[in-house]
């Protein structure tokens, strides 16, 4: 199936939350933990990839959010929501901004 909507969120949290919030709305929904591995297969409409970036260092969150928004283009998501956390609980040079 083509996915729809593919969200990138910097920590298993907020992830979980909108899957959630998605599938509470009657959505078909398919949460992965990490940057799968292998290429798109039976995707849903909706796919969520939680990272865990939240803290990391820059680069490195940086490389992440590109394998994810990559691989959801290649499932077929023409639209991207990305997930961050709120509380902005990282350093002024933290990840938000640039990624």
């Amino acid at each position: 199936m083509t996915t729809i909507l593919g969200a990138i969120a910097d920590d298993f949290t907020g992830a979980t939350d909108l899957a959630g919030l998605l599938a509470r709305s009657g959505a078909r929904v398919s949460l992965r933990m990490g940057v799968p591995e292998t290429p798109p297969d039976n995707t849903a409409p909706f796919e969520v990839i939680a990272l865990k970036i939240r803290t990391t260092p820059v680069n490195e969150a940086l490389t992440f959010s590109k394998q994810a928004l990559a691989w959801l283009r290649s499932a077929g998501a023409q639209r991207f929501y990305w997930k961050y956390c709120s509380t902005f609980d990282s350093t002024d040079k933290g990840n938000i901004g640039p990624v």
